[in-house]
């Protein structure tokens, strides 16, 4: 009883109490930025919608990092070094939120940054579809009937990719999900601080197309609390957490969405530029 206390219960309470100081740290980083603002601030409520959609978006997005983290906690047993996973992800994906908010709320400031940064983001879209049909693809025995749609519309969007190829490198990354290294713990907290960067990059750009529809507290919230639930997923049932996250459905329906989300964004970028260049 003991031992399931301190391996299981132990990193899961830690990654609860993480939670809840990182999403005070984001109220507190909200209201500072809030004060360098006169017009536009962050509405500092969120609805229940705008956080389901956070979890969604973040679980949809988060399918490499599942994979990469499962194989690094099977090279790294033990439940101290899961307390160094939890810790380093978090505090990375937080930061990477907080990053990416700061220049949305500072950016669209400036209409023609914003455009800018919506058009990015809506390529980056299309390439996480994507990598969500590839990954379709390759599960041969799941849902045969949609294969040839979903073979056709990972072939447009491969084109899309060529297109905005030195574009899209910059924020889609290339790394070996199986390369996971053996660590002491101290290197394992930094090393897991740098994951979601190295494995998120593409996903953080991807969040910049949501926030002219959604309130982005409640949406930051949701990403926060989609990255503890998959902690607490990966570290109590590892293989079931990773065949959920990519499983057929969530592929298919995830690439979907992002096309979609992609073509809103497109369609933002044109409504932006049209009321700079247009009055």
């Amino acid at each position: 009883m003991k031992k399931i206390f301190i391996e299981q219960l132990v990193p899961i309470i830690l990654t609860v109490f993480t939670f809840f100081v990182l999403s005070t740290l984001l109220y507190g980083f909200l209201l500072f930025l809030n004060s360098f603002l006169l017009q536009n601030q962050v509405i500092l409520d969120f609805r229940k919608r705008d956080v389901l959609i956070g979890i969604a978006v973040y679980l949809k997005t988060a399918i490499d990092f599942a994979i990469f983290i499962g194989n690094l906690m099977r090279t790294n047993p033990g439940w101290k070094k899961r307390i160094a996973i939890e810790l380093g992800t978090a505090v990375g994906n937080a930061f990477g939120t907080f990053l990416v908010l700061a220049i949305w709320i500072f950016f669209k400031q400036i209409p023609i940054l914003m455009a800018i940064m919506v058009f990015i983001a809506s390529v980056v879209l299309f390439r996480m579809a994507q990598e969500s049909f590839e990954e379709f693809l390759k599960q041969k025995k799941s849902f045969i009937r949609m294969r040839m749609p979903a073979y056709l519309l990972q072939s447009q969007l491969n084109v899309v990719s060529k297109l905005f190829k030195p574009l899209i490198g910059f924020f889609v990354p290339n790394l070996n999900l199986t390369r996971a290294k053996k660590l002491t713990f101290a290197n394992l907290i930094v090393f897991s601080f740098t994951i979601p960067f190295i494995l998120g990059l593409d996903d953080f750009a991807g969040y910049i197309s949501l926030f002219s529809i959604i309130n982005i507290f409640g949406f930051a919230l949701g990403v926060l609390l989609g990255h503890m639930l998959l902690n607490i997923g990966l570290f109590t049932f590892p293989k079931k957490t990773v065949q959920i996250v990519t499983h057929p459905f969530v592929l298919i329906g995830g690439g979907f969405a992002f096309i979609v989300l992609g073509l809103w964004g497109f369609i933002e970028t044109a409504r932006v530029l049209l009321s700079i260049f247009v009055r």
